[in-house]
């Protein structure tokens, strides 16, 4: 019976991601620089929505590093709790971060941030290959990460601008989204991966090492490409 509920729970939320992910793609400019000249001729919702499919698609399709970086943590342990638990730290850590960037607090140049970013999924991937079971210490390293992705998020919405009037609604509606974004991730990882192979007794020798091994391979070469080129 309990597994019965699991698996139409998980039903459920695939297809609200899926609704979510449309809304996303169909719901305004692809710029919030028009959204800024434009932000007066909208409704709350209208604009909600707006931003809400700008930090969406930051994530997907146009966050590769994040995409790998989520998949990352995913794949070590593709149970729902420590998975909640990392992805509940990563939350708050980029939240934090794109809150203080955004509001001016902290100021740090992209040319730091974009090859830290790299270096986090290069990390937690080389972790991934080396560390059999999931460590306690993960927690702390994706809250660290966190921190960091969070201002990847801050330099991107930086770019894109955020209208006057409504800054901290339309700052919000974008994090939301971004928030959505990484949620769609770990659902589909759950029905490509975890749902079929999360308990083989070879889960982690036909998964986890090789998919690991391609993401290490990606990640370095984005961090010497950020760092020298």
């Amino acid at each position: 019976m309990g597994k019965v509920l699991q698996s139409r729970h998980l039903s459920v939320w695939g297809r609200a991601l899926i609704i979510i992910f449309l809304i996303a793609i169909w719901s305004g400019p692809a710029s919030a620089h028009v959204v800024v000249k434009e932000l007066s001729k909208m409704s709350g919702g209208e604009a909600a929505l707006v931003y809400l499919g700008l930090g969406y698609r930051h994530i997907l399709p146009l966050g590769f590093d994040h995409i790998l970086f989520i998949l990352s943590l995913f794949l070590l342990s593709p149970k729902i709790k420590p998975l909640l638990t990392q992805a509940t730290a990563f939350t708050v850590a980029h939240s934090i971060t794109l809150g203080l960037a955004m509001y001016g607090v902290i100021t740090p140049p992209v040319k730091i941030v974009e090859p830290l970013i790299a270096v986090s999924i290069l990390f937690v991937a080389l972790e991934n290959i080396f560390s059999p079971k999931l460590k306690a210490s993960r927690i702390g390293v994706v809250f660290l990460f966190g921190l960091i992705h969070g201002l990847g998020f801050a330099s991107v919405l930086s770019t894109l601008g955020l209208p006057k009037t409504s800054y901290l609604f339309s700052l919000i509606m974008f994090n939301i989204g971004v928030e959505l974004g990484q949620l769609t991730i770990i659902v589909a990882a759950y029905f490509l991966l975890a749902k079929w192979f999360g308990k083989k007794p070879n889960y982690r020798k036909f998964v986890v090492m090789p998919l690991s091994a391609i993401i290490v391979v990606i990640a370095g070469f984005w961090t010497i490409q950020r760092i020298f080129f």
